[in-house]
């Protein structure tokens, strides 16, 4: 089983492609546009004038793919509800995404050194997708024998869970 991403762009599919080509290295592996489709849809379907829309579209973050299409092309995107992830091995890496994907979006929370990762940080990007930027901080909490603090430990084995007033095993959320 696999669960992927469907992106519906409301029609700037195709300037939301271009983005992520040159912020992220996207490689758009798959793209059929309205006109193509083998089947014809209703016109209630598809606006007059969206024929060169995106009707489906697949591309590739490294080693993830994401759907999305111009859905409706009323030019309204609404996304709310989620953020993609985007996990990264190197703080400068960070930096240089972060940076790439803000521009023209909205910063929620900036890379900052936290407490499970040496750099997190939050965004909306000029479409309202929300990202997360994480390093992974599998060194943060390691002594010098490489065994896991007793910090590390603990936050991997509790959290709050939703309507708890105290902190409870994982398993039991």
């Amino acid at each position: 089983m696999k669960v992927e991403a469907y992106l519906f762009f409301d029609g700037r599919c195709e300037e939301a492609l271009e983005f992520y080509r040159r912020a992220l290295g996207a490689e758009v592996t798959m793209l059929m546009r309205f006109k193509d489709s083998p089947e014809r849809h209703e016109q209630s379907m598809v606006p007059p004038g969206a024929e060169d829309k995106f009707m489906h579209a697949r591309f590739r973050i490294g080693d993830t793919t994401v759907l999305a299409s111009d859905g409706r092309c009323l030019g309204q995107p609404n996304f709310q509800g989620f953020s993609l992830s985007l996990t990264v091995p190197h703080e400068a890496e960070a930096d240089r995404l972060f940076a790439a994907l803000a521009d023209g979006g909205q910063v929620r929370m900036p890379l900052a050194k936290t407490f499970f990762s040496p750099r997190f940080g939050m965004l909306a990007d000029r479409f309202g997708v929300a990202w997360m930027i994480y390093v992974t901080g599998e060194d943060m909490h390691r002594t010098p024998d490489r065994s896991p603090t007793p910090q590390a430990t603990t936050a991997a084995t509790t959290m709050t869970c939703p309507g708890a007033s105290r902190a409870q095993k994982a398993p039991h959320c």
